[in-house]
This record gives C-alpha cells, sequence and structure tokens, in this order.
C-alpha cells in the first residue's frame, strides 16, 4: 500500500493530510491523483464513501497558479449539499495553502453574497450547474481562463436533468480545458458527454469490491405493504440505535412519515428537494447535533450528505435502481464503525432483494419480525440498566425523603417500586398492532393459506417458498413503478417553453410540486419556443393532468395528450 508522500505531492498538501490523519491513499485517490496532475481527461468511476474528492481536489489544488487571478478550476455538483460538502473537504486541504482562494455557489444563497465573494477572485469554483449559469448570464463569472471542469456525480446531474445546463457551461469553456468526470455509474448517457467533450479520457474504475460492506450487517424484512408503517415502530423501539436515516422514494411518503413517527413522540425530521435552503440546514444541523436522531429523506435530498455516525439505514421503500442501495448503505459503517442497514420487502420482491445481494455481493438476512413480547423484553432490559445506572451515580437523592415516608408508613417495598414504576413506565407504553406474516401464496394450495401461520414457528425459509409463477410479475408491479421501454410511454405538450425559459430540470421540478411525478416517471423532454413535450409512464397520465389551471411564471398552465 503506497502512501500520500509517494504521489509527489506538495508540502502543503502533505501537511494538511497529515493534520487530518491521512498517511495512505484509497483506490480511486492512488489512481486518479497522478492522471489528473498529468492534465489529461480522465472518467473516474467509483461510488460513495471511496474517497473520491480528494482524488480531484488534491491534484486541482496542486496545479492552481497563485500568481494568476482568474478562475483556474470548476467543480460541478448536482447538489446544494454535495457542492458544501466538497467546498469543506477543499477547505481542510489548502489549510497551508493561504493563497488559494475557494468559493461555492448554489442555488437558495443570497445572490449579492455570491457577487462578492465572486469579487475576491477565487482560483477554484465550486456549485451547481443551475446557479452557475445564472452568474455566467450577469457575466459575474469568467470561464476564458478555465484549466481544469470536474464534474462530479455525472450521473445524477445528467437523470436530474441538468444536460441542458452542463452542455451549456461546457461550450463557454476553453477547448484546451482539463475535463474530469466522477460518476459511481457509466450508461450511455455519460460515454456521449465524454465523447463529445473530452479528448482520449483515462478510464479508471474501482471496482464495488473496493466499497466495504463487512461493517455494514445487511437485512431484510418482509411485510405487507399496508403495515410498513408498524413494522417501522417495531423495529425502532426494538434496536433503540442513536442515529437513522430511514429513505424513502418520494417526498409525499418523507412528510407522511415525518408526521407519522412525530405524532408517536419521536425526535424525526425530513428531508427532500422542496425544502428552502434555511429549512435544510435546520434540519441538518439538528441530526448532526442529536437534537433529531431520526432523519427522513429522499436519495437526491441526501445527496452529499456527509455524517459519520449514522448507526442504521432503514429503506422503507426499495429504491428502484442498484446504485442508489448502495449510495444509500455507504452512509453508515463509516470511520471504521459498524453499521445497519435494513430493508423493507415483501414475498413478491424477493427477486429484487437477490438481485441487491449479487450486486454488492453480500448476502441479506431475512429477519423475524420482532414480537411485542420480545419489545416488551428489550424495554425491561433497558429500564434495569437506567435504574442501575442512577443508583451507581447517586442520582436517587431527590426522592429519598418520600421513599423514606411511605415505607414509614408502613408500605412494603416491593409495592412502592411497582407503584413508581407503573407512574413513569406505563404511561409510555404503546399499542402495537399485530401484523400478519408476509407470505406469497398459490391459489391451488390451499393447505398454505392458513391465516394461523406463526413466523416464529415456521420451518427453513426454503420450505415455505411456492415456486415462481407468472403472478409475481404482475403483483410485483403494484409496489414499484413501472420502467417499460418507450412503448410503456404517453407523449404529452404543455404550452411552457423557452419564452418562459424553462429547462427540463425546472419542468421535472414543477411535476414534482405540482403532480407528485418524479423524473423517473418521465422519459424526454423537449423544449420548443412556446410549448415542450415530453413523454410520460401510461400509469402517471391521470397525475399530470393536475397541472391544468395552475400557473407559472403568471400563466395558465394547459397540458394535454398527444394521440
Amino acid at each position: 500500500m503506497i502512501t500520500f508522500k509517494e504521489l509527489d505531492l506538495q508540502e502543503d498538501i502533505l501537511k494538511a493530510l497529515e493534520k487530518l490523519g491521512f498517511e495512505h491513499p484509497t483506490d480511486i485517490q492512488a489512481q486518479s491523483i497522478p492522471v489528473i496532475k498529468q492534465g489529461k481527461d480522465m472518467i473516474g468511476q467509483a461510488q460513495t464513501g471511496t474517497g473520491k474528492t480528494f482524488s480531484f481536489a488534491i491534484p486541482i489544488i496542486e496545479k492552481i497558479d497563485i500568481s494568476k487571478p482568474n478562475v483556474q478550476a470548476l467543480i460541478l455538483c448536482p447538489t446544494r449539499e454535495l457542492s458544501l460538502q466538497v467546498y469543506s473537504e477543499v477547505l481542510k486541504l489548502i489549510r497551508f495553502s493561504k493563497q488559494i482562494r475557494v468559493t461555492v455557489i448554489y442555488g437558495g444563497q443570497s445572490i449579492d453574497r455570491q457577487i462578492k465573494s465572486l469579487r475576491e477572485r477565487p482560483q477554484i469554483i465550486i456549485g451547481t450547474p443551475g446557479r452557475i449559469i445564472d452568474h455566467m448570464n450577469r457575466k459575474t463569472l469568467d470561464f476564458s481562463n478555465l484549466e481544469t471542469l470536474v464534474m462530479d456525480e455525472a450521473d445524477e446531474m445528467l437523470k436530474m436533468g441538468f444536460q441542458e445546463d452542463l452542455e451549456t457551461i461546457l461550450k463557454d469553456t476553453p477547448e484546451t480545458r482539463q475535463s474530469v468526470l466522477f460518476s459511481a455509474t457509466v450508461p450511455p448517457f455519460i460515454k456521449n458527454v465524454a465523447s463529445k467533450y473530452q479528448k482520449n479520457p483515462v478510464h479508471i474504475k474501482v471496482e464495488a469490491k473496493t466499497l466495504t460492506v463487512e461493517k455494514i450487517k445487511q437485512v431484510y424484512y418482509e411485510v405487507k405493504k399496508e403495515y410498513k408503517d408498524d413494522l417501522l415502530i417495531r423495529l425502532l423501539d426494538f434496536y433503540h440505535f442513536r442515529s437513522i436515516i430511514i429513505f424513502a422514494n418520494t417526498k409525499k411518503a418523507v412528510d407522511d412519515l415525518v408526521s407519522y413517527l412525530q405524532n408517536l413522540g419521536y425526535n424525526a425530521d425530513g428531508l427532500h428537494g422542496d425544502l428552502k435552503q434555511i429549512q435544510r440546514d435546520r434540519v441538518m444541523n439538528s441530526f448532526r447535533s442529536n437534537q433529531v436522531n431520526i432523519l427522513v429523506a429522499t436519495d437526491v435530498a441526501a445527496r452529499g450528505l456527509d455524517i459519520d455516525d449514522v448507526e442504521a439505514i432503514f429503506n422503507y421503500d426499495i429504491p428502484q435502481e442498484l446504485e442508489v442501495y448502495v449510495h444509500r448503505i455507504g452512509r453508515t459503517g463509516r470511520a471504521g464503525r459498524n453499521g445497519y442497514a435494513i430493508t423493507f420487502s415483501n414475498a413478491w420482491n424477493r427477486r429484487r432483494v437477490r438481485e441487491l445481494e449479487n450486486f454488492t455481493k453480500s448476502p441479506m438476512e431475512l429477519k423475524e419480525i420482532p414480537s411485542i413480547d420480545d419489545i416488551h423484553a428489550v424495554r425491561v432490559k433497558g429500564i434495569y440498566n437506567q435504574i442501575v445506572d442512577m443508583i451507581n451515580q447517586k442520582r436517587t437523592n431527590k426522592y429519598e425523603m418520600v421513599i423514606q415516608k411511605l415505607l414509614a408508613d408502613g408500605y412494603d417495598g416491593i409495592d412502592i417500586i411497582n407503584a413508581l414504576m407503573t407512574l413513569n413506565v406505563d404511561d409510555q407504553n404503546k399499542e402495537y398492532r399485530e401484523i400478519p406474516a408476509e407470505r406469497r401464496e398459490r391459489r391451488d394450495y390451499s393447505d398454505r393459506s392458513s391465516s394461523s401461520f406463526d413466523r416464529r414457528d415456521r420451518g427453513p425459509r426454503n420450505s415455505d417458498r411456492p415456486s415462481r409463477g407468472n403472478g409475481e410479475r404482475r403483483e410485483s408491479r403494484e409496489d414499484r413503478p413501472q420502467r417499460g421501454g418507450r412503448n410503456d410511454k404517453v407523449l404529452f405538450t404543455i404550452n411552457i417553453g423557452q419564452q418562459e425559459q424553462i429547462r427540463p430540470v425546472n419542468l421535472i421540478d414543477l411535476f414534482r410540486k405540482e403532480a407528485d411525478l418524479y423524473a423517473t416517471n418521465v422519459g424526454d423532454i423537449k423544449i420548443a419556443k412556446q410549448d415542450s413535450t415530453f413523454e410520460l409512464s401510461k400509469q402517471s397520465t391521470n397525475r399530470i393532468l393536475l397541472l391544468n389551471g395552475k400557473t407559472y411564471k403568471g400563466k395558465t398552465i394547459k397540458v394535454k395528450r398527444i394521440d
């Protein structure tokens, strides 16, 4: 294993790394840093948690010419959170390089404050595509001397509809600039961008096996959709994790879950794309300071979160893409700690679980749902430990006079304790709803339909699995969005176009806010001068009509289907 010193880095960088406690580079760092230092275009394929930020930040800092007060490097990120995380990492690396200036630019922050920071002539700019373009239009950003352009999490930027923005930015930078692209996956649209804007890029790929998951215990529970909330409450009370992120696939699910948990007294809050920046900052500060220990989030909103001590991840909804699952579970088991990844599935989604196991090259254990007795046993043990702790720390003197008086009045010590326990504990008891066993049954096997089946008495797991029939695929579609080909899409037109300065990302955002539709529901989008056309999955056709009568920049929206 090589050291950072063997990468021939500048003394200031080595001092910063030493202060941070880093001696050895990760695989992606060891392979990427020399290539980027040489000025070559590059595609870096690596997942979350592999140290890719330092992979491009270190060589960028080393290449900065402090005698030139120009923007020399631009780092594009898909979200505000990731932009701030990258900014934070760069600041750590330049702590001994006082003459290097860096600023971060993203939506939701004061434009005047950003203009002021740009007037200080930073050499490194970090930001989101939309706000970068805003400054380009205002002539407050000049990329004529740009030497290095980095697109971090490029696959996410393109999925979020930023392709047009990226092309606008790329066209406004010198052809001589170095282009570095980091992406968890390299699908065809990433290859198209690379072929168009990169010159003979070096492709560096860190295989998934380097994303160590041995410290993450991956388990799943099978539960009917209508009992997922009940299962969640049982698991929260059974495991008592200190810090949890619960992932849901839609913002509505996030809001519903947060409301449900808060009403039951849990310290929970939510994070999704509709929150304003000040709200997002409040939520994240509460989570980091442990005022809130349960964070419910969508995948896009959670991009760039840099929290090392998350004890457990819950996949309340199974992600639609395998790579997203890796991103999610990579939020736990960091910094040498053990982590827990819990996935909610059902009997019809077993094939999906197998796909996740194959993709991560690690098993997922099917767990039995904790019984009410199991939860009560855990609670009793917790109360016992609390009492012992209080006695050992001599924290009982406050009520000693009350106890002494009760004893003096002739009351039995055991009766006093029972009364106190009832007074202070019973009011916290919950009513847990019974959760029926989740089994995939076949009508022609009546002996398998018994409603009295008890999961704790079951035999080996395989013995209870009927063979897969054609019905599996039809039923499973109820629990996950359909992702068919172009024949499953319907073409629509909307009376908003270039005149309203709308871009695909704005259109998708509008769909999300007004019709609860997401990028996964939408196909190709074409923006014309006066209107736009877009493809939509068949099951979403009714919801898109909710936009009719709404307004966008003062214009009444009209959506209609093109047959």
